[in-house]
């Protein structure tokens, strides 16, 4: 990296919408640092935007990041299609969107939340409320005699079967 040409307006660390990003990388794959913009969006809006793909990070203008930081926030007014936006039908709005930084955690954690208060399978593995993970039920019992711990795993399994005894 140090074979680079910089200029003088070179600038090794910008900061775009809360986030750093590296000037030395590609502008494509220095955006993909900000949270929920990925590669493929990050070169569709460098595309909208008409900046050169093959430039660095450090050599963009003023005016070519907020050209950049005015799609990544209204896609739809510069005709990004809704199949490109990470956060399609919300929840709670209905609504289409692109999702990104401080809003990306907060919106990641609100799912989560719902997924846990529901019970969803997707949401339970996260706070440790998985069901059977750790069961000892297979093992004998140290110290107990063969037959008192198969009657016990017998119980068991006719009280899940059937119901209670």
């Amino acid at each position: 990296m140090s074979t680079l040409m910089q200029g003088p307006e070179f600038q090794h660390i910008l900061r775009i919408l809360n986030t750093n990003v590296e000037g030395k990388r590609n502008v494509v794959f220095a955006l993909t640092k900000i949270r929920g913009l990925g590669r493929r969006f990050a070169d569709l809006i460098c595309k909208k935007a008409e900046v050169d793909v093959n430039k660095r990070a450090g050599e963009l203008t003023a005016d070519e990041i907020e050209k950049l930081v005015a799609i990544i926030q209204n896609p739809r007014q510069f005709k990004i299609p809704l199949w490109f936006l990470n956060r399609q039908k919300d929840f709670k709005t209905g609504k289409y969107s692109q999702v990104f930084a401080q809003n990306f955690d907060a919106k990641l954690r609100d799912d989560i939340e719902r997924m846990k208060k529901i019970r969803a399978h997707r949401g339970l593995g996260i706070g440790g409320e998985s069901g059977f993970v750790g069961s000892t039920l297979a093992l004998p019992d140290v110290g107990v005699s063969k037959s008192r711990s198969l009657r016990m795993i017998e119980f068991l399994f006719d009280s899940a079967v059937i119901g209670t005894k």
